[in-house]
């Protein structure tokens, strides 16, 4: 018996190696693939996010083919424990005999699966592209925290917590003709703006409250007799630059962006000759973050998509057997598309990033069954047989994968950060997706494109090779 069993933990682990791994290796270059998209991302911190995503993938991967594969086989080589008498082996357990159930049902329904996939998935894509972004950063915050109410506190005193400066340069930014500039700028910035602007401040605006409103003819020498801690919020040592400083209302991040481009139009208009200008400033900073961070994400999606199908080309050297994992995917954009905006759920700097993910995630499902499917096939099953063993064998090690990932991303819920619990609740519902997408829409997609991928049989091949 000990035989046996030995003679089975050894033909086990040989089974794996030679059919598991590979499956799973090209799911991982998949993965990888789609993550990649994310180095396109002009923000440093989404670039760090592809990066460890791609990196931990490939770590597991590894761990699992060098520690977790040797563990397995290390139990049941030397410390397999003798069957029970009586006890059937082979036998289904529930989870496989609902999934039986369920591939029955979707093969004799597919053209209908196919058709609610593709059409929701329509309406999904059309809903993303009305989908609102949210670029206010306090939003992203916790909402009961005493700093935020201090800055809102802080914000009704002053009118202003937010701060937008005008910097610009020339041989003497003192002397009569370009302090006459700088208050013109600085005067008729609040009168061209109202409705934004609450304060502004410069150096011609300080010199006026020392001189009884009016620029003194000596601006130079005043300024001289100033406090230089004073005098350096305005203009450098060297009195070649100077700043304009534009306190203005708080901003969503589109209002801010609008107002800052008209606001360096403005500027440009009333430049003179010899005064070089820049609007610039931790305003707008914030602005080219996050319009950085969210927009561009239906690029990263395709460019995703893009190498995921080159590299699947690659792999397998078949246009269809390349595209069809990422069927599944185009759906899950689409689904996930339209409960944002069936739930009136604003895109943030995260959420953005959820292409890339869906990528990566439902392509490693899709391509396990996939292959599965396609080797069942060689050893001479039908279509509808071979989808059947695919997804009752390997639907169940999804099921269980995907799972896992919706618990540990469930941990996000709970985060006092909006922005976090938001991304959470997508990743769920996404993981969600990809299950479904893998589990009902695959088996469908598999059967009705099984007639364009040929797949010879090992009879097939063995007569093949001896007239070759």
């Amino acid at each position: 018996m000990e035989k046996n069993n030995n003679q089975k933990s050894i033909l086990s682990l040989k089974q794996t190696v030679k059919h598991i791994v590979p499956a799973v290796m090209t799911a991982i270059i998949a993965t990888g693939l789609g993550f990649m998209a994310l180095f396109t991302s002009p923000v440093p911190m989404i670039q760090d996010f592809g990066k460890m995503l791609t990196l931990g993938i490939f770590i597991s991967f590894f761990a699992g083919l060098f520690i977790l594969i040797p563990i397995l086989f290390t139990r049941d080589h030397f410390f397999a424990k003798e069957s029970k008498k009586g006890i059937k082996t082979g036998k289904s357990s529930k989870t496989e005999r609902l999934l039986e159930g369920l591939t029955k049902k979707v093969i004799s329904l597919k053209w209908l699966v196919i058709f609610l996939a593709l059409s929701t998935a329509v309406f999904g894509i059309w809903g993303d592209l009305k989908a609102g972004v949210e670029t206010d950063v306090e939003t992203f915050m916790p909402q009961d925290t005493q700093e935020l109410k201090d800055i809102h506190k802080l914000r009704d005193i002053l009118g202003t917590t937010d701060q937008v400066t005008i910097m610009y340069s020339t041989d003497n930014v003192l002397d009569k003709e370009t302090i006459n500039w700088t208050d013109r700028m600085t005067e008729s910035i609040s009168n061209e703006f109202p409705e934004v602007v609450v304060e502004t401040k410069s150096i011609a605006s300080v010199l006026e409250q020392t001189n009884d409103g009016k620029i003194p003819e000596d601006p130079e020498g005043i300024v001289n007799d100033m406090p230089e801690d004073q005098v350096k919020l305005l203009v450098n040592e060297g009195r070649t630059k100077g700043v304009i400083t534009v306190g203005i209302k708080h901003l969503e991040a589109s209002e801010l962006k609008e107002f800052i481009g008209n606001l360096e139009s403005y500027v440009e208009d009333k430049e003179q000759n010899g005064i070089d200008t820049t609007v610039t400033g931790k305003s707008v900073l914030d602005v080219e973050m996050v319009s950085s961070l969210t927009t561009g994400r239906h690029e990263m999606t395709l460019l995703g998509i893009g190498l995921v199908f080159i590299g699947l080309l690659a792999i397998y050297r078949h246009p269809v057997k390349a595209f069809i994992p990422l069927l599944p995917i185009l759906f899950i954009v689409g689904w996930s598309g339209g409960i944002m905006y069936l739930f009136d759920i604003s895109y943030t700097p995260l959420t953005a990033t959820l292409g890339a993910l869906i990528i990566g995630i439902g392509t490693e499902f899709t391509i396990l069954i996939m292959e599965r499917f396609y080797e069942e096939r060689k050893k001479g099953f039908s279509g509808i047989e071979a989808i059947m063993i695919a997804n009752k064998k390997i639907g169940k090690a999804v099921l269980a994968s995907g799972l896992s990932v919706i618990g540990g991303f469930s941990a996000l819920l709970v985060s006092d950060f909006v922005i976090l619990s938001n991304f959470g609740m997508m990743t769920l519902i996404n993981v969600f997706f990809s299950l479904i997408s893998t589990i009902i829409v695959m088996p469908a997609i598999l059967v009705l494109l099984d007639r364009l991928v040929k797949t010879k049989t090992k009879a097939e091949r063995e007569v093949q090779t001896k007239t070759g």
